[in-house]
């Protein structure tokens, strides 16, 4: 597990290309206030939006999901668990007044942006260019 990349895979690289060309600066890996181990892939500090771009396997997708043959009770609990802090982290982050929006990996980069750009363009003015 320890080879998995937890930042820059490809489907947040592919986004965050999107989303700078469409003229939206943002933050990368910030860290979730009050909350030691999570952190948002994308943030918008400014308008206080979170971007994450969730891998089907790891957090459970309803659509790609499945679990290995070899010890499926230990990935089954993980996955359970993975699933579990993302509802935790988004609740606490909208506690806070931030807005936050979760992709699937399985979701094209345009679709992902033309959404992010959607909530952000009545807030802040901008991204026009999409």
């Amino acid at each position: 597990m320890s080879r998995q990349r937890s930042k820059d895979t490809k489907p947040e690289v592919a986004v965050r290309r999107l989303l700078h060309s469409a003229g939206l600066r943002f933050r990368l890996q910030r860290r979730v206030p009050g909350m030691a181990r999570s952190t948002i892939d994308i943030a918008f500090p400014g308008p206080r939006v979170a971007v994450f771009i969730d891998g089907c396997f790891w957090h459970g997708c309803p659509e790609h999901a499945t679990f290995p043959k070899s010890n499926p009770a230990f990935w089954r609990e993980k996955i359970e668990k993975n699933a579990l802090r993302d509802t935790r982290t988004t609740a606490h982050l909208e506690s806070l007044g931030w807005t936050v929006l979760r992709f699937w990996e399985h979701e094209t980069p345009e679709q992902v942006a033309v959404r992010v750009v959607a909530v952000l363009r009545p807030v802040t003015g901008s991204a026009d260019r999409f």
